[in-house]
């Protein structure tokens, strides 16, 4: 009977020392510098480009010092009551808002201005593109706007490598070349691969290869 294990690593904290900056040193810097005075700042770029990476890294920051945060995303279900406890608001995934959400947001703007609290956002799109109401749309381009740019292949390699020595993987060149040129250059699939692969790998109690990785696509596909 095959063996089943269970998923015991943990998942990489998501701070600014564990976000590969690669071109982005500019957003990042910009970020980790954020105070109670700051512009209203947008992010945006691909699925994958680490743009809830940096949210969380924000939102941990500033709760590291007892700052309290006030999280949206598109998932995150109406009404969005305001707290004058913030210090900082987050909104996540901007172009999913439906109706709701993006009164939702337009309110919390506006009360985050008066109230002299940091808004972050981020998005797919940059914030003209963004479908979304115009008066929100507008203030989400507001302030300070960074378009995150996505790893180069390197910078791919050096993630991949890192993860995979966290969850104790040795990945040989072979399959790093096969993961980077046939898959989504983007660090959510490719994560979201690699601990697939690696729970595979245990179950089956063999190494970590190519014809491995083969054999568990198919099967997913069967």
């Amino acid at each position: 009977m095959r063996q089943i294990p269970l998923p015991i690593v943990p998942d990489a904290a998501r701070t600014f020392d564990t976000f590969l900056v690669g071109d982005n040193r500019a957003a990042v810097e910009h970020l980790r510098q954020l105070t109670l005075l700051s512009a209203p700042t947008y992010l945006w770029g691909a699925v994958g480009s680490g743009k809830s990476h940096l949210l969380h890294a924000l939102t941990s920051a500033w709760q590291a010092r007892g700052a309290r945060v006030g999280w949206f995303s598109a998932a995150t279900p109406v009404p969005w009551a305001f707290d004058e406890g913030w210090s900082l608001i987050v909104l996540d995934d901007c172009e999913a808002f439906d109706a709701a959400q993006q009164q939702a947001a337009f309110t919390l703007f506006v009360e985050a201005t008066a109230s002299r609290i940091p808004l972050v956002s981020a998005g797919r799109v940059p914030p003209v593109d963004l479908p979304l109401r115009d008066d929100l749309r507008s203030r989400l381009g507001w302030g300070v706007v960074f378009a995150l740019q996505p790893l180069a292949d390197a910078d791919a390699r050096s993630v991949l490598r890192r993860v995979a020595d966290q969850r104790g993987i040795f990945l040989s060149d072979e399959v790093m070349d096969y993961l980077l040129t046939r898959f989504a250059r983007d660090l959510t699939h490719l994560m979201a691969l690699l601990e697939r692969l690696d729970i595979f790998a245990l179950a089956h109690k063999r190494a970590v290869t190519v014809p491995l990785l083969r054999q568990m696509l198919a099967e997913d596909g069967a």
